[in-house]
């Protein structure tokens, strides 16, 4: 394969890539799928939750407008029971003033709402009707027994309260009437509380559905415990009259419930609520049948509108569009973020050609630099070396002529001739510090020490201690290092003896080397300019050196991706605080 082949294939290859990072990721649709399917999970399960609220609510509520017409009609029951209880310890029987008074005492419009009246009704067998009626009419002349019938048996309204409203009922026989005779024979039969079928009463001018409820007494007072007997010992009943939408008005408040109510009595509406509040299409319904005192009444039970609008919820709906929002905005994140990738990897392509060029001119510029450097330092040090043998020439030719003063200069200017020659080459070394391979070693710490003070030339007075340890490290960039730092320790020790003391603590990921001395102190304002280029925290004629030792130590750990740093109070003593990577990349550039 040639060189242009090569080009189109790389040329293909990137053309690719970039289309792949314009373009979303698998991951990323299935992220904004997951998204969706959490969405819907939650806007399913909330509405679930809602509608489950609202149904038990719905049932709840049903369950008490239920409750409350059982509780009211056992109410009911109860006032007639004790309607029985007054005819039976009055087993002579009840006069009109009597019941009136009764009646009168259990104040019934406040007491029982929604009741027509309560009243009594005698069995009258036909050989005692005459007794009967001249009874009646000796209080009420005008007492008769209304409408004629078949039946072999009488069953008259005798007393009923409130009079004045229910006059057309006295004397009214119900056993002219089918649903009425069958009721109240039933509670006769039985002993048991009876309701008769729906029925029209004679008193309702609106002739709307209602029913009578019957509750027996015998003759003596006493309850006989057969059928039989019970025949043979009827009394009467006590019975109460209803019209059934007063029944409902003053047992359940409209204003207090959210359901549309009806109650059936097998085909017939005895009840129906306003048809203004019905929901066309509710959102619950419910039926349930009650035995109710002989009678089974169905209740039919649905939600009514204002149900619908104090149920009515956009919690779900918030949830799924709220989620569907967030969906489409990850969508679009991730559409965003994949064209910004691949407006990015062009642009890092842009930048990458542009930083090869000037890497090119760069590395050029610095082997240029260098080998200017190398020969710039040759070249410099000829003259130089030429200047120094000059002096020393001068100085031996005139040493007898030439006054003290003038050989303290010829000395002067060849101090000054090394020092120069000395700066040369540390700028040689400088330049040349990252362009230097080299490789890791196990070195011996004290052992190290020691060399670097024979390259030092042992200076006398001066004694060193250093820690026994064997480390893995670069060793030449270490040598300079150290080597640097006691050379510098010595330097500019203020007395003709010193201690130096080495020291190596390993920590988590560091060689930590500490290189101290009892010189004097570095002040902390002059600590950080002690580290740059030519710099000497002393006049350069008392100081032999370039000012680059430091400079160079700190170029070096800096490289290794190191750090330095000095302790000093700037009174007595200085440590020079090493932290040299145990393994880094940065090593491996030496």
């Amino acid at each position: 394969m040639n060189q242009e082949d090569n080009k189109k294939d790389k040329g293909l290859n990137y053309r690719t890539i970039l289309v792949n990072a314009g373009s979303m990721h698998w991951v990323h649709w299935l992220v904004v799928l997951l998204s969706v399917v959490v969405t819907i999970v939650a806007w399913s399960f909330t509405k679930e939750q809602l509608n489950q609220k609202i149904e038990a609510k719905f049932l709840r509520e049903s369950e008490q407008v239920i409750e409350l017409v059982k509780e009211r009609m056992a109410l009911y029951e109860n006032a007639l029971w004790s309607g029985v209880a007054l005819m039976d310890v009055n087993t002579a029987g009840v006069s009109h003033q009597q019941w009136y008074a009764f009646s009168h005492r259990l104040n019934i419009d406040q007491t029982y709402p929604g009741i027509n009246g309560m009243g009594v009704i005698y069995n009258i067998q036909p050989p005692d009707l005459e007794a009967y009626l001249e009874q009646q009419r000796f209080m009420r002349p005008n007492f008769y027994i209304h409408p004629q019938h078949n039946n072999k048996e009488y069953w008259p309204i005798t007393y009923i309260e409130p009079e004045a409203s229910n006059l057309q009922a006295i004397g009214l026989d119900m056993a002219f009437e089918m649903n009425r005779y069958t009721a109240i024979t039933k509670a006769r039969d039985t002993g048991s509380a009876q309701l008769t079928g729906p029925i029209t009463l004679v008193q309702d001018d609106k002739k709307t559905p209602g029913f009578l409820f019957y509750t027996p007494f015998y003759k003596n007072g006493i309850s006989p415990s057969t059928m039989q007997q019970r025949i043979a010992k009827s009394a009467g009943v006590t019975y109460a009259p209803f019209i059934m939408y007063k029944l409902m008005q003053g047992t359940l408040a409209k204003q207090k419930r959210q359901v549309y109510l009806a109650i059936k009595d097998g085909e017939s509406l005895l009840f129906a609520d306003d048809e203004r509040d019905k929901d066309s299409q509710p959102l619950f319904m419910k039926q349930e049948s009650i035995e109710m005192y002989g009678r089974t009444w169905r209740f039919d039970i649905q939600s009514d509108l204002s149900f619908r609008y104090a149920s009515a919820n956009n919690q779900p709906a918030m949830i799924l569009i709220g989620g569907l929002i967030i969906d489409t905005m990850l969508l679009g994140l991730f559409i965003f973020l994949s064209r910004a990738n691949r407006k990015a990897l062009v642009y890092a392509d842009q930048v990458t050609a542009k930083l090869k060029i000037k890497a090119d001119h760069l590395e050029k510029s610095n082997n240029d630099l260098e080998q200017f450097s190398y020969i710039a330092s040759h070249d410099l040090k000829s003259p130089l070396n030429a200047i120094k043998q000059l002096s020393a020439w001068i100085e031996e030719d005139c040493a007898e002529i030439l006054p003290d003063e003038s050989k303290e200069h010829l000395n002067l200017v060849q101090k000054r001739t090394d020092r120069m020659m000395k700066l040369l080459s540390d700028l040689l070394s400088y330049s040349r510090l990252n362009h230097t391979s080299y490789e890791y070693k196990t070195i011996n710490l004290a052992a190290l020490v020691k060399d670097c003070f024979e390259l030092l030339g042992n200076p006398e007075g001066f004694s060193y201690t250093a820690t026994d340890v064997d480390l893995n490290i670069p060793v030449v960039p270490f040598e300079i290092v150290l080597r640097n730092l006691l050379s510098n320790s010595i330097k500019h020790h203020d007395q003709h003896t010193g201690d130096i003391t080495v020291s190596y603590e390993r920590q988590v990921d560091v060689h930590c080397i500490q290189v101290k001395d009892d010189g004097p102190g570095i002040p902390k304002h002059l600590q950080q300019r002690a580290m740059e280029m030519f710099q000497t925290l002393k006049p350069r004629d008392k100081v032999e050196g370039s000012g680059m030792g430091l400079s160079m130590v700190k170029r070096i750990i800096d490289y290794q991706e190191g750090t330095i740093e000095i302790e000093s109070e700037g009174e007595r003593g200085t440590t020079f605080i090493i932290h040299w990577p145990v393994t880094a990349e940065a090593g491996n550039k030496y």
